[in-house]
């Protein structure tokens, strides 16, 4: 971990619900992720971690309660203008476009976010501040290296680095990740901690994710989510340490060790 993070939130949410009939899927939750952060939102499944994630990211509107990013409320905001204000997203399942080259896809997420997408694709493929930017994100993932390769042609990992970059489309201020060591192996999983420790200082980021060794040596601060309801937030230490998110959810002190 480290101290680059800022004390100012670039996400704040209070009291947000989500009810489908008779299950809350969020109660009345709030949470803050500092400027350059990397929070982690942890949880079991089917605690209402990916349906908060909707509702930031504008996909799923909450019932009640606020979202602001950087200061400004974006509840009434469609997931374009959210995108555009500055929130990028990688997704549980693979989003990127398989028919298609890696600096392709870059091309079409530069494209998007400055709100030309899909117009005319060949065009976008050859411009040159489109390239230029697209072939930025690649670097900043380290696959720039397979910018003409086939999407068809990656590696597991390699695809999930691809999500990253394409998130990181547009510079925004708040990235979303949901859980991109997904699926990953060992070696995989390491390789995306460090590329995503690299990160800190220069995007807030909440993260998703159950494999908690990365957590742990991600984060600098945890939220837990149990029942759609926010049951302990503070620093790994505090967390790990927690006898309530224990029984919830960490289990052991083996499981619980940073």
């Amino acid at each position: 971990m480290s101290a680059q993070a800022g004390t100012s939130p670039v996400l704040s949410l209070a009291g947000l619900n989500k009810s489908y009939g008779a299950l809350q899927a969020t109660r009345d939750v709030a949470l803050q992720v500092a400027a350059g952060e990397i929070h982690a939102l942890i949880g079991p499944n089917g605690a209402g971690k990916t349906t908060l994630v909707r509702q930031i990211y504008g996909s799923e509107a909450p019932d009640s309660g606020s979202i602001r990013l950087r200061g400004e409320e974006i509840g009434h905001l469609s997931v374009p203008q959210r995108v555009r204000q500055g929130i990028g997203r990688s997704f549980q399942i693979s989003n990127v476009l398989a028919d298609f080259t890696v600096i392709e896809n870059a091309v079409i997420a530069e494209a998007a976010r400055t709100g030309g997408a899909f117009r005319f694709l060949r065009p976008a493929f050859s411009d040159p501040a489109l390239v230029e930017g697209a072939m930025t994100i690649l670097g900043r993932v380290g696959i720039e290296g397979r910018a003409d390769t086939p999407v068809s042609d990656l590696a597991h990992g390699e695809r999930r680095l691809l999500e990253l970059a394409l998130a990181l489309a547009g510079d925004p201020a708040l990235l979303l990740l949901d859980e991109p060591m997904a699926g990953a192996g060992p070696e995989e999983t390491q390789h995306m901690i460090g590329i995503i420790d690299r990160l800190r200082g220069d995007v807030g980021i909440l993260l998703i994710e159950h494999d908690m060794d990365a957590v742990f040596r991600l984060a600098d601060r945890v939220t837990v989510l149990v029942e759609g309801a926010v049951i302990a937030s503070g620093t790994p230490e505090e967390i790990a340490g927690d006898a309530a998110v224990r029984a919830a959810y960490l289990g052991s002190d083996d499981d619980a060790a940073a």
